[in-house]
């Protein structure tokens, strides 16, 4: 028993190695948050205008075929 709970524990310290530190997630989160925060003003703006864009040609598009 004592043997496969070394073999368990053992086999999992590489796994810890690939698990950040909180303080690094958090961080990692804001950052996140915060490009988040910034595009979506732009892309609030640039919907739109994409939207109409694409209107107008699908519109055109339409007049040429009939």
């Amino acid at each position: 028993m004592l043997e496969l709970f070394f073999t368990v524990g053992l086999s999992a310290v590489p796994l810890i190695l690939y698990v950040p530190p909180v303080r690094s997630l958090s961080l990692f989160v804001e950052t996140i948050e915060d490009v988040l925060r910034e595009t979506t003003l732009y892309t609030l703006g640039v919907y739109p205008r994409l939207r109409l864009g694409f209107s107008r040609i699908f519109r055109s598009v339409c007049r040429l075929s009939r």
